[in-house]
């Protein structure tokens, strides 16, 4: 069956014009005017664009003790409802664990998916069969990022020396390095010294990883990276000295890209302070909420370019389970919630306000992800031959965000009460009308 969605203006990351678009066996067939198909979506007074790809989402995965609340179903809802029609997750293997053992979990975990996703290795431990099947997940599965975790001390991180060898596997391979920027073992020193002194609330998680140690780990996996031959993708970046770092690289010809979250962007360290415990913890992620100047660093990136992607790092643990951490912080699950409100939130607060355009909006939430890597223009385009993975968005529709109409499993939203402008009319997932009206 065709669809056609008439009367909208199409905005790409570099095109906006007024156009129809048919739809025919999940695909755009053609672009023009006057179109007409079996099935009619009415885009009047709306922006016809690339759905969302959101490349950083934890959907039912282990960590500190439990399994991240949202799963592929309620969490790739939640993407859907928000425009985002694809995720990217991570597969996690444990010390020891091959690395296509683990893809067969996480395959099996995304049988339920209600829209395309990928994923991403994560390189957990370093040795002689993780080298070797590095090659097959890139040339059978197509997988060629493989992110690796600086923090986390005792159970994800990698050292330096295992860092450097895998970076320069993947140079051989021509695949690309994803590191999550924190210095672990000033973390771990923190932390004991934060609890040592009777600190052991939500606070305290901010606390214990301040952006020097984040800045610190960025410029040691850019140099790291520089040495090994690869190109580097530095994920959640949250402040000026992890930016300043990647905006430097970047000006000496690095290949290098930052990925702030919507989080970071629109959320502050004043939400650590709030006198409701359940509320802090809630809001508890490494690297945590910064101040105002970060943000405005943040923000400076998006517009100048130095930073390319806006991410969620999507990890929804519930209340119950932020609990585990009530007399020490260093126990409380790392994660927030985001999919279902990373587009509308980034369209109040960057297009809204003039700090970014449409198309701008669509670069740093589709497109340039797409061309990262490498699944462009089939997804992150409206060109004919594209994934007919489209949002229809109406610019003027408001909401207030609330956990209670909220897609994801979890009950609560770090976003309660926030107001926002630009919302989907219509999310198509292959050219499938998964949500009508928002």
């Amino acid at each position: 069956m065709t669809t056609v969605i008439k009367n909208g203006t199409i905005v790409t990351h570099d095109l906006t014009y007024k156009a129809d678009v048919l739809i025919d066996g999940g695909k755009i067939i053609e672009i023009g005017n006057n179109l007409s198909g079996e099935e009619e979506l009415d885009a009047s007074d709306c922006f016809v664009m690339p759905g969302g790809i959101d490349p950083h989402t934890h959907l039912e995965m282990p960590f500190m003790g439990t399994y991240s609340t949202d799963d592929f179903e309620s969490g790739t809802r939640a993407a859907l409802a928000g425009g985002t029609t694809m995720v990217i997750d991570f597969a996690l293997p444990s010390p020891g664990q091959g690395l296509h053992d683990a893809l067969k979990m996480w395959d099996n975990k995304s049988t339920r998916a209600n829209c395309d996703y990928s994923f991403h290795m994560a390189v957990t431990w370093w040795g002689e069969q993780v080298f070797d099947e590095m090659e097959s997940v890139i040339k059978d599965r197509g997988i060629n990022t493989f992110k690796h975790f600086m923090a986390y001390k005792g159970a994800l991180m990698v050292n330096d020396d295992e860092l450097y060898a895998s970076f320069s596997r993947l140079s051989e391979l021509g695949g690309i390095a994803m590191v999550h920027a924190e210095n672990g073992d000033v973390v771990a020193e923190l932390s004991a010294k934060l609890l040592a002194e009777g600190n052991t609330g939500p606070e305290a998680h901010a606390y214990s990883r301040p952006p020097q140690v984040e800045g610190e780990a960025t410029n040691r996996a850019i140099m790291i990276a520089d040495m090994a031959g690869v190109p580097l993708y530095v994920v959640h970046t949250s402040c000026e000295d992890s930016h300043e770092a990647i905006r430097r690289a970047r000006q000496q010809g690095k290949r290098v890209w930052g990925e702030p979250l919507i989080q970071h962007l629109t959320l502050d360290e004043s939400e650590y302070f709030n006198k409701d415990w359940d509320h802090a913890a809630r809001r508890v992620m490494s690297p945590p909420f910064r101040n105002k100047r970060h943000q405005d660093s943040l923000w400076a990136g998006l517009q100048s370019g130095s930073l390319s992607v806006v991410a969620t790092d999507h990890c929804a643990f519930s209340t119950d389970q932020k609990r585990f951490g009530l007399d020490d912080f260093t126990k409380i699950p790392n994660g927030t919630g985001g999919l279902e409100d990373r587009m509308p939130m980034l369209w109040t607060h960057g297009v809204e306000t003039g700090r970014l355009t449409p198309n701008e909006f669509v670069a740093v939430t589709s497109t340039n992800i797409a061309k990262i890597l490498n699944c462009y223009p089939k997804k992150g385009a409206i060109l004919v031959g594209a994934d007919a993975d489209i949002v229809v968005w109406d610019a003027n529709r408001e909401k207030t965000i609330l956990a209670a109409n909220q897609q994801s499993a979890i009950d609560y939203n770090v976003f309660e009460g926030k107001k926002v402008k630009g919302l989907p009319r219509f999310t198509l997932t292959r050219g499938k009308v998964a949500i009508y009206d928002g």
